[in-house]
């Protein structure tokens, strides 16, 4: 896969390789790399942004396991909760400004 950046003053063009053992035709193995980079930027984008994940220093252990599930979860319950209309990073704002909304979320009430 080859892809130009043009955003810098000078186009950048980089090259990706895969190594597969799939018998797959051009067309398949390409559709499968952009099936599989669509899922990885669809749940990663989201972490990165709202939970800024690519910044957490944690080290220690396996507590960036541990929090890596916690930031999932937490994304999971404000997406489901139907009753305030908002972005993610809004809902994660409210419920740690209101705690009435906290309880409503973390009880499942904002189901809908």
């Amino acid at each position: 896969r080859s892809i130009i950046a043009e955003q810098k003053k000078e186009p950048e063009m980089t090259v990706r390789y895969y190594i597969s053992s799939a018998d797959l035709t051009a067309e398949k193995f390409a559709t499968a790399i952009r099936n599989h980079w669509h899922v990885e930027n669809k749940l990663h984008w989201r972490l990165d942004v709202v939970m800024n994940e690519d910044d957490c220093k944690i080290r220690r252990g396996n507590a960036a396991e541990l929090f890596s599930g916690i930031r999932h979860i937490a994304i999971n319950i404000l997406t489901n909760d139907k009753v305030f209309k908002a972005g993610l990073r809004r809902k994660m704002r409210k419920a740690a400004m209101d705690r009435n909304y906290l309880a409503s979320v973390l009880a499942g009430s904002g189901l809908s």
